[in-house]
């Protein structure tokens, strides 16, 4: 590049992060080593958390320089970071083609829920959601995704695994995309996380949230045991063709049946039925008692979801006293019915917020999210001294 900086080099090395076990026995065997090399990878990779092959200490310095030279393992790049006043923290990542999807942390007490993107972008389209007005852009990798796990990990201090005392104790697939629109990578990115010698979260701390992708909702039940969420929002058809177009495909009928078919559902396993909160929309207690009628019994919980606004949306949050009205006919009838307390609304990171053509973030912000991290880094060094 005559006049300027030559361009930055592309890193062609395959990374280690997306690999299951089968794809690093494959890779070490093609290298001519045994495949416990490669169950020690994986547990360097997953369970410690590691990024430098030098710290794999029980692996011989030839074989570690080899590995380096051949593989990296690199989490996707943080351009973002928010802070809530409620002790939300959003994340926008870049991944190498340049695109961006965002991860949300909510911790509450002794639980802290990780919403992890599947998609950049969505093609759902749904009226109500913020991500529903960006397209869909691509898939995520299995890689992108157990990404964000790990890059958060980073953030929260969480290598290696803690066990029972992590901060990060639950992962939603709720953020940005429909999981299963993309169920193949899906799949490989949960079997990692639930891994016992990786990420080692237990299938009943994870939750995939679909809007009713009728075909593929039995597969990732019987291949990973995760828990469902269904994003329900209308008991008539009419109404949820309209706010939920993948409705218009798959009606709800055929979405029932499927959550009744869905492997594993029992009183211990309920399956989440979302639903958000539109003002004279679907809001009312005729709406509830449908409600009632078609999920009669299924194993449920239902989360009553008060409506996030978003610049330019059409919709208004119910008011009070009618979410009330509405929890009061699902809790009569004996379902758990809570209304979700919406967090981290100021960053725009609460349920329907997420976009990635995030914001500017104010220099004030910056500031703020600046005196953070130092803080923490000579809290960090005090420790070692």
């Amino acid at each position: 590049m005559p006049g300027g900086a030559a361009a930055p080099v592309p890193d062609t090395r395959p990374n280690l992060i997306g690999m299951d076990r089968a794809d690093m026995e494959v890779a070490l065997t093609e290298l001519g080593e045994p495949k416990f090399r490669a169950k020690q990878l994986y547990q360097w990779v997953y369970n410690r958390g590691v990024t430098d092959f030098e710290a794999m200490t029980n692996m011989a310095k030839p074989l570690r320089t080899k590995l380096a030279e051949i593989f990296r393992i690199e989490r996707p790049k943080i351009t973002a970071h928010q802070l809530s006043d409620d002790g939300t923290q959003k994340w926008l990542f870049r991944y190498e083609d340049g695109n961006e999807a965002e991860t949300v942390f909510i911790p509450d007490g002794e639980r802290g829920t990780l919403c992890i993107s599947s998609q950049v972008g969505c093609s759902l389209t749904c009226k109500f959601c913020h991500t529903g007005t960006q397209k869909l852009v691509r898939n995520l990798t299995a890689g992108d995704i157990v990404g964000q796990v790990m890059a958060v990990r980073d953030e929260l201090g969480e290598w290696p695994s803690p066990g029972e005392e992590r901060r990060l104790t639950n992962v939603v697939l709720m953020g940005m995309g429909e999981p299963l629109y993309n169920t193949d990578n899906v799949i490989k990115a949960l079997k990692i996380m639930m891994d016992g010698e990786g990420i080692s979260l237990s299938k009943r701390r994870i939750t995939l949230s679909t809007s009713g992708v009728v075909p593929e909702m039995e597969r990732v039940g019987r291949e990973t045991g995760v828990l469902l969420a269904i994003s329900l929002h209308a008991v008539h058809d009419d109404l949820r063709n309209d706010i939920v177009p993948i409705n218009r495909k798959y009606k709800i009928k055929e979405l029932i049946q499927a959550v009744k078919d869905y492997p594993g559902l029992s009183n211990s396993s309920r399956v989440t039925w979302e639903y958000v909160m539109l003002k004279d929309v679907n809001d009312s207690t005729a709406d509830a008692r449908e409600l009632l009628r078609l999920i009669k019994g299924i194993p449920s919980k239902i989360n009553l979801i008060p409506f996030n606004a978003w610049p330019g949306s059409p919709y208004e949050c119910s008011d009070q006293a009618q979410i009330k009205n509405f929890a009061d006919v699902l809790w009569k009838a004996g379902y758990s019915s809570p209304v979700r307390t919406p967090r981290g609304r100021d960053i725009l990171a609460a349920c329907g917020q997420l976009k990635s053509a995030s914001e500017r973030i104010g220099k004030r912000e910056q500031m703020r999210l600046e005196a953070i991290r130092r803080e923490k880094e000579e809290m960090v060094g005090l420790s070692d001294a």
